[in-house]
């Protein structure tokens, strides 16, 4: 049997479409405050009571949506493990895993890729994957195409409208391409 393949999940963009009109929250989606410690990192010396909350929006929709598509689900964000402890919850995920990018997380490798391609293509190691991001790049989909030995799908989602219909078929597709059963 094959394995399942993996979902790479990143939040901002696909699950939470920042880049919509700050006036017009996309149908489906609520709005939620959120203050991760991380966000307080940030802001070294500044006391909490004026670090300014972040305006995430999500689907409860697509939780559900997400764990019918016979993946294993994986943050691959840089929330990294404050994913399951903000986001999972509106969402309804249970507990998944994440990647954990290290202390250069963001930061430019020099060599034209995405800062999470090398890292996600480790963590999958031999079994198929897809990448759901709004930052995908054709060179980071040759990269992959060249080095990973199992089927991949990097699908990019519009940071404007987050996960649609027409992205949850594409999904499902490649799931059950490389032989996924449905949950």
């Amino acid at each position: 049997m094959a394995p399942t393949p993996l979902g790479f999940l990143d939040v901002d963009g696909p699950l939470n479409p920042w880049r919509a009109k700050p006036e017009k929250r996309p149908a489906g989606y609520t709005t939620h405050r959120m203050l991760p410690p991380s966000l307080y990192a940030r802001y070294p010396g500044k006391p909490r009571a004026y670090v300014k909350p972040l305006r995430v929006w999500l689907n409860p929709d697509h939780g559900p949506a997400l764990l019918g598509l016979g993946l294993d689900l994986v943050w691959g964000t840089a929330w990294e493990a404050e994913a399951k402890d903000f986001i999972a919850p509106v969402l309804g995920l249970p507990d998944l895993p994440y990647v954990d990018f290290g202390f250069d997380l963001l930061n430019d490798r020099g060599n034209g890729l995405h800062w999470k391609t090398k890292p996600l293509m480790n963590y999958a190691g031999d079994r198929p994957f897809c990448w759901i991001d709004d930052e995908l790049t054709d060179r980071d989909r040759a990269y992959v195409a060249a080095h990973h030995p199992a089927p991949t799908l990097l699908h990019h989602v519009d940071p404007s409208h987050g996960l649609r219909d027409a992205d949850f078929e594409v999904l499902g597709a490649f799931a059950a391409r490389c032989g996924a059963a449905a949950a």
